[in-house]
């Protein structure tokens, strides 16, 4: 009937695709109105956003529960899909990107002295 939830589960995916990229382009908005730069906007606003549920979450669980045991657990949950997610995704995306593209001239006429150590056959990325 609702193909073992296949369905349900690429709707959730597009939903939170959508809510991504509406909730960064309010942001983007309110920080423009507020002559806030961007990347204070994305650190402060948009990591406020996402850890307040959590953080709600979590207390309610404590206080429900006589040993808030879910409480750790979700916290403990919340920061490790935060690490692995928001560190290990993009490190993913630019791996797969650099190893296509390769060292650009801009990027050694940036890092001189990380190019000129250089090899080939092992990855070596810098990300500032």
């Amino acid at each position: 009937w609702w193909g073992g939830g296949l369905p349900t589960f690429f709707l959730s995916l597009a939903c939170i695709g959508f809510l991504t990229a509406l909730v960064a382009d309010m942001a983007g908005i309110l920080g423009c109105v507020a002559g806030i730069p961007d990347p204070v906007t994305a650190i402060t606003l948009v990591a406020l956003g996402t850890s307040l549920p959590d953080t709600f979450a979590s207390k309610i669980a404590a206080e429900n529960e006589p040993t808030a045991d879910a409480s750790i657990t979700n916290v403990t949950g919340s920061n490790s899909v935060n690490v692995f997610l928001g560190l290990g995704l993009p490190w993913l995306c630019a791996s797969l990107y650099w190893s296509i593209v390769g060292p650009t001239d801009e990027w050694l006429s940036r890092y001189p002295d990380v190019a000129s150590q250089l090899d080939p056959s092992r990855a070596v990325y810098v990300v500032l």
